[in-house]
């Protein structure tokens, strides 16, 4: 399985399809708010939702819905990253409900070498998170410090902290 690109192996233009999707459930939603003391109603409460908005019911919250895309994200674009640098937009164009399946995929918009080391460089992406009728519900930007070819096998290369594994005499 492919664990993120050193900076050689991106391409602008290149377009990523994250594989599997992610059927969100009403637990997932309750968790993430729990976790990050989200306590809106429109997230936690039903009857407020049925009663009192314009859905009818529960809306994912939508860091939940980036969180996600974000992490989809990991094995095509920033599995090696040196670091996320910025998240220069977020952008959330549609609601999602208990039951929907997200998909994402990830644009490469830009690549520059970096200034001041030469076995890194900072790529551009886009992604974008739909549901599983094709609604886009989440798109954003960000920049990522990734690694050159260089950089990874002076660092002991693809898997640098994996222990070797000793045999079982018995």
């Amino acid at each position: 399985m492919q664990f993120g690109r050193t900076y050689e192996e991106f391409e602008v233009g290149a377009v990523y399809k994250h594989w599997p999707g992610k059927t969100v459930t009403e637990y997932d939603d309750h968790l993430f708010c729990l976790l990050t003391m989200n306590h809106h109603p429109l997230h936690m409460d039903s009857n407020y939702a049925e009663q009192t908005t314009d859905f009818g019911k529960n809306v994912v919250v939508g860091n939940y819905i980036y969180s996600l895309l974000l992490g989809m994200s990991v094995p095509d674009v920033s599995g090696k990253a040196i670091a996320n640098l910025e998240v220069e937009s977020l952008k959330h164009v549609a609601p999602t409900f208990h039951g929907d399946t997200i998909y994402g995929e990830t644009t490469v918009l830009d690549k520059t070498p970096s200034k001041s080391k030469s076995d890194r460089g900072i790529v551009y992406v886009e992604t974008k998170g739909y549901k599983q009728d094709g609604t886009l519900v989440c798109v954003f930007r960000r920049k990522v410090m990734v690694p050159t070819e260089t950089y990874i096998k002076e660092r002991g290369g693809e898997q640098p902290g994996r222990p070797n594994l000793k045999s079982q005499e018995k």
